[in-house]
């Protein structure tokens, strides 16, 4: 299959892998606020949009996504790149960082929806709510299964910042969230990679989470769990679970101050 991504800007290459059915627009005011310091690069993941699978129906798994995203970076630069992971995004990103942590020199990895992160018990109830948010896809449809992510995700329900226009839920949108939710939903419960050598990667791993994210949710918990995993404090960045769709302004700004952090210019 052929990967469709799309570049923009100036400076060290920044690979923002969105959360949910987000695709290389998905993110495009948030992009806006970061080409003038960075070389933005945003893609559509496998089975979204722009990168269709070359079989029709066929399922996915997060090395492959991995392996999607080793690929285009190495096809876009022999440097290490900056990273912003965002749910499913973040997983990603950790699995990059395992597998090929020279092409990854920074990863914020903003609410990693991680099963393999979280205790044993707190990891089957997770699991089972996914499966549980698939069911509802396939019973009530798009509207309900969207309710239900935005409950296990921790959406923010907070108003968007002010002039910004939510995304509207198109043809497109839709066909990409019944893939998510069919497909990506379960790579991740089938994901059993071991996040444990990341206490000693090299790569700087920056876990992250929204300020209106409950701590209850799924998304928070993981973020939770990797901060624990590698010792230090996550970084709380504006918004909810979808900050830097909701949140573009203060988000990028926020991102560009950690990013500035420990050596990494912004």
């Amino acid at each position: 299959m052929t990967l469709y991504y799309e570049k923009r800007g100036n400076g060290p290459i920044l690979v923002v892998s969105p959360t949910l059915e987000g695709d290389a627009g998905y993110t495009v005011d948030l992009v806006d606020r970061l080409v003038d310091h960075y070389t933005v690069v945003t893609y559509d993941r496998r089975g979204l949009s722009r990168s269709a699978m070359d079989r029709r129906g066929a399922g996915v798994t997060m090395a492959e996504h991995a392996d999607d995203l080793h690929h285009l970076v190495a096809g876009l630069t022999d440097e290490p790149v900056r990273m912003l992971g965002c749910g499913i995004g973040a997983v990603i990103g950790l699995h990059l960082a395992l597998g090929h942590p020279a092409q990854v020199g920074a990863l914020v990895a903003h609410e990693p929806v991680a099963p393999p992160l979280l205790p044993a018990l707190a990891r089957g109830h997770y699991e089972r709510q996914l499966a549980g948010i698939q069911e509802i896809h396939r019973r009530d449809g798009v509207a309900a299964a969207f309710r239900a992510v935005a409950r296990s995700f921790g959406l923010s329900e907070a108003p968007v910042e002010p002039g910004l226009t939510p995304h509207p839920l198109t043809p497109r949108r839709v066909v990409n969230f019944g893939f998510l939710i069919e497909h990506d939903c379960t790579a991740l419960t089938q994901d059993a990679v071991d996040y444990a050598p990341l206490r000693e990667s090299t790569v700087r791993i920056v876990p992250a989470y929204g300020g209106a994210t409950p701590p209850t949710s799924f998304a928070h918990r993981c973020a939770a769990e990797l901060a624990g995993l590698l010792g230090i404090e996550p970084v709380v960045f504006p918004g909810g679970h979808d900050g830097g769709v909701t949140h573009p302004r203060a988000y990028a700004a926020r991102l560009l101050d950690v990013l500035g952090q420990e050596g990494h210019p912004a």
